[in-house]
């Protein structure tokens, strides 16, 4: 349920001529294949499966790392659900919203009353670009890209490996709004319940650009969140790094994990691997 643009070294355009955010990792002194994908947590099966490429990429591989794996008793609903405090929610919504909130978790086996503002935030949002800006559908039960190519990989037997637990994931959405007044939690959480209750395309510009990889990664810029992104990468780099002496890897993860001077893409030629673009479109 919850978790969430570059060259190769030279301009923006030449970024976006590769219209792609598959990369093939490589070393001269190793024999092993890996591949770096940056996903769009609210995608899902149909943009996946008209990817060819990836999924051949998904399929010559060894293991799969992406974010966080869905362990039993270790998952977000567990999590939301085993907590002791309710959160009134009278004090961050009107009463239409909080009608609008029932109605949308009526069939949810999540306690939303558990769930904190910034967790709420994050799982509206993407609701919206799924269910608004892409339409999802009726068929596809992936909660987000990611459980989707892991659901791929199961089916091929390929191993599955987690960065984190969804645990920190959950404790970091948290924390990256520490201290953010209760004012702000009402006017953001307002915004996008206006966005779904209205369906509001108009504001669907993020799933626009990713379906059509117009993407700009920006390597040569400084990251701009140390909690989410640098701190991450930087420890992420390390298991990355182990892993792809040992196996041939898709690595799978957010698209912004890629971007920017932290990014994935510059550590990993940091440590002197290659990083190939490889076109989708």
């Amino acid at each position: 349920m919850l978790a969430s643009t570059f060259v190769l070294g030279q301009t923006n355009r030449d970024t976006l001529l590769n219209k792609t955010v598959l990369f093939k990792i490589t070393d001269a002194n190793s024999s092993k294949t890996s591949y770096l994908f940056g996903t769009h947590h609210a995608f899902g099966k149909l943009f996946f499966d008209s990817l060819t490429v990836a999924n051949k990429a998904l399929s010559s591989s060894d293991i799969l790392i992406r974010e966080n794996l869905d362990i039993p008793g270790h998952t977000a609903e567990e999590i939301i659900n085993n907590r002791k405090e309710v959160l009134n929610w009278h004090r961050y919504l009107n009463q239409r919203d909080l009608t609008f909130l029932k109605n949308l978790f009526s069939k949810s086996p999540t306690d939303f009353n558990k769930m904190s503002p910034a967790e709420m935030y994050v799982f509206l949002n993407r609701h919206f670009k799924q269910q608004v800006c892409l339409n999802k559908s009726a068929v596809d039960t992936s909660l987000s890209l990611d459980d989707y190519i892991s659901f791929k990989a199961h089916e091929q037997n390929i191993e599955l490996y987690g960065l984190e637990t969804i645990e920190s994931q959950i404790e970091l959405i948290n924390k990256d709004v520490e201290g953010m007044p209760r004012r702000t939690h009402k006017r953001r959480l307002s915004n996008i319940i206006d966005k779904i209750r209205n369906e509001n395309a108009n504001e669907c510009g993020e799933t626009d650009w990713y379906s059509q990889m117009e993407i700009d990664f920006r390597l040569n810029e400084p990251c701009t969140n140390t909690l989410v992104l640098t701190d991450r990468n930087n420890t992420w780099i390390k298991t990355i790094r182990d892993l792809l002496k040992k196996k041939n890897c898709f690595i799978a993860v957010g698209l912004s994990h890629l971007m920017y001077q932290c990014g994935l893409i510059n550590q990993l030629q940091g440590i002197g691997y290659s990083v190939t673009p490889i076109n989708l479109l």
